[in-house]
């Protein structure tokens, strides 16, 4: 039971009295955690997205569709991305070199280096965000250390002008320094295990497309070959 003459402590008390320095790191901490969540929301609706659209072109692209078909309604949609995005950069690049009259080598080395620049491109776009995650992974522990540090030193420097040192004095300094620790963590923590977990899907996501780039690659040569037999 409390005393009248005695005094308890609540965070909120212990936020608005800390020093300047520190009520900055929590500001930045605070911050700093709202944005890690936005962008794991972000994140976690574009591979989503991006797994669902994927996986809608794969059945069209297995139903037995024509290629042309295929582009055409591509090129139809400027909404494209993704898998349509890159089949659709390859087949245009494989059409071109179809009219030049190139080699078959020609052609499926030249719509190879436009499917390898359309993966890298699509996954970057993918990944945008994750680069922040893991910085505020790892630099937010150490931004609440300081604070910490600070809050201390400050309940230290601010004890030597007391004659008698009791839990009461030291109680509250040392709890509004230990704050800026636990806000730190409280946004690195979620940083990290996002971070994980988008980089697991993304390296699921882009083995798919990768997978299905040496597919589109093998029907082409077969198409060309075919091609090739049925005009000579």
């Amino acid at each position: 039971m409390t005393t009248p003459n005695s005094t308890s402590l609540h965070i909120s008390d212990l936020v608005l009295q800390a020093s300047p320095v520190v009520q900055a790191v929590m500001l930045i901490l605070l911050f700093t955690s709202i944005y890690s969540w936005y962008v794991i929301a972000k994140l976690s609706m574009g591979f989503n997205k991006a797994t669902k659209q994927d996986d809608h072109f794969q059945k069209i692209f297995w139903s037995g569709a024509e290629l042309n078909t295929l582009f055409n309604n591509a090129q139809l949609n400027s909404n494209r991305h993704g898998l349509e995005d890159i089949f659709y950069d390859a087949y245009l690049e494989f059409t071109k070199l179809q009219k030049n009259d190139s080699t078959i080598t020609q052609k499926i080395d030249g719509t190879e280096r436009i499917l390898h620049v359309g993966l890298s491109r699509d996954q970057s776009r993918l990944e945008q965000g994750l680069s922040g995650l893991a910085s505020i992974g790892s630099v937010a522990p150490y931004i609440g250390l300081f604070g910490t540090v600070w809050g201390i030193m400050n309940a230290f420097i601010g004890l030597s002008a007391v004659e008698q040192v009791t839990l009461a004095t030291v109680a509250p300094g040392i709890a509004e320094a230990l704050i800026a620790t636990a806000i730190g963590l409280f946004a690195a923590i979620p940083s990290v295990l996002a971070f994980n977990r988008f980089t697991t899907k993304s390296e699921a996501i882009y083995s798919d497309r990768a997978l299905f780039a040496e597919e589109m690659i093998t029907v082409l040569q077969r198409q060309s070959i075919e091609a090739a037999k049925d005009r000579a």
